[in-house]
């Protein structure tokens, strides 16, 4: 038996132990539901494609508006109780789906949908800074990481199964189902253990300065979020790559997202080590950075190849990019850990979704612009602009650290 292999799935701690299993019971309710989405909104909804985007875009703008206020509810009623309310309501609004009629029902829905899941994900994620010591932060959050993608993986199966079936009733049921299971999720978030928090943070938090006034800090979390772009090359460009640039067989396809769920499970939580300091948290965004540059050199030639080699070469390519996702969500944790003002947790877990719209908005256009209509030239830019991040991110690092520094010894003087 490999104890190296169940170290990396199993927590060492109780409450480790206890958001791993609420990670995959939460992603498994979320996954069930995204699998069949395109179907739902189409079938069950009544929209057509390019609605189904442009409501999805609108929701996009929300996130984008609602992320830092949200961060500073969370500052004012707390992460847990943020985080329990966020998931009930999130829970509630999976009941209404199949009611839903429309494009601007649907548009509404799905922006209060979002800004939900936006103000529940500021609370979990302020809560594992405060509940755990710093030393395990950074690792509890890959444990929850992994878990997540295995809950994805089975709720994937369980919508494939509603979608086998192919009926009304069947495709309606999974929002149902899904609501259902993110209630019981509200219920163990509840009943995880309360953060205590010093009676004075609530009046520093007022007089320190704002998230958006750490331009360190900012600068660094849209660098996070041009790394994590690795998820549009993964999901989006490197699968429209190989259908129409390479003669690889499609059905290649599944064993390449096989391959990214097998090593996020089994490798999150090493490739985690050492990034729970801010030195540590660079190293891995330079690893980042470098398996971007090799995953675009070898998708690049593919163009050119031929059978088995080209099969090979994107598999390859696939497994650096995915090691490019294993290191930037180290780097994102150890950040977030370490530069997070802990009397604004909320608001600068707010601040830093800012960075991560990059991937959302800005990535799936561009860099599938890039590498299918220039070719080899446009995955060298792709490469370039993550080498272009990851430099940045350095002077961004320590200036963000100076000014937590700067601002922690006022505040200290002024006490």
């Amino acid at each position: 038996m490999n104890w190296g292999s169940i170290s990396a799935i199993v927590p060492p701690t109780a409450l480790e132990r206890r958001l791993t299993v609420q990670s995959i019971l939460s992603a498994f309710a979320t996954g069930s539901f995204l699998t069949g989405t395109a179907v739902f909104f189409t079938r069950i909804v009544g929209l057509s494609a390019a609605q189904v985007g442009l409501g999805m875009s609108i929701s996009g703008v929300v996130v984008l508006a609602l992320s830092v206020p949200l961060g500073k509810v969370v500052d004012r009623v707390g992460a847990k109780r943020m985080w329990v309310i966020g998931s009930a309501l999130e829970a509630m609004l999976y009941f209404v789906w199949p009611w839903l009629s429309g494009f601007w029902l649907f548009a509404l829905m799905l922006s209060v949908l979002a800004a939900v899941e936006t103000g529940a994900r500021a609370g979990r994620g302020a809560y594992t800074i405060e509940i755990f010591p710093r030393e395990t932060r950074v690792r509890s959050m890959a444990y929850m990481r992994s878990a997540r993608n295995v809950g994805y993986t089975l709720g994937a199966g369980a919508g494939g199964v509603a979608l086998g079936i192919g009926s009304t009733t069947a495709i309606t049921a999974v929002p149902i189902l899904t609501g259902a299971l993110l209630v019981v999720n509200a219920v163990m978030v509840r009943a995880l253990p309360d953060v205590d928090v010093p009676d004075h943070v609530e009046v520093a938090a007022l007089a320190s300065p704002a998230g958006l006034r750490n331009v360190g800090f900012v600068v660094l979390g849209v660098c996070n979020g041009v790394l994590g772009t690795n998820q549009v090359l993964l999901n989006v460009v490197v699968p429209l790559w190989l259908v129409e640039r390479t003669d690889a067989p499609e059905v290649l396809l599944a064993w390449l997202f096989g391959t990214n769920t097998v090593m996020a499970v089994l490798l999150q939580v090493p490739a985690a080590r050492g990034a729970d300091t801010v030195a540590g948290s660079l190293r891995a965004v330079r690893l980042c950075a470098l398996s971007f540059v090799a995953s675009c050199a070898v998708i690049a030639i593919t163009h050119d190849t031929v059978g088995w080699v080209s099969i090979a070469l994107i598999w390859i390519g696939h497994v650096t990019i995915t090691g490019a996702e294993l290191w930037s969500s180290a780097a994102h944790w150890g950040f977030l850990a370490e530069l997070s003002d802990p009397r604004r947790l909320g608001e600068y877990q707010g601040v830093w979704n800012l960075g991560y719209q990059v991937e959302s908005i800005v990535g799936p256009a561009l860099f599938t612009f890039l590498a299918l209509t220039w070719g080899t030239p446009g995955w060298a830019v792709i490469a370039g602009i993550a080498v272009a991040a990851s430099v940045v991110a350095h002077p961004a690092a320590r200036a963000a650290e100076r000014h937590l520094a700067k601002h922690s010894a006022v505040d200290v003087q002024q006490a």
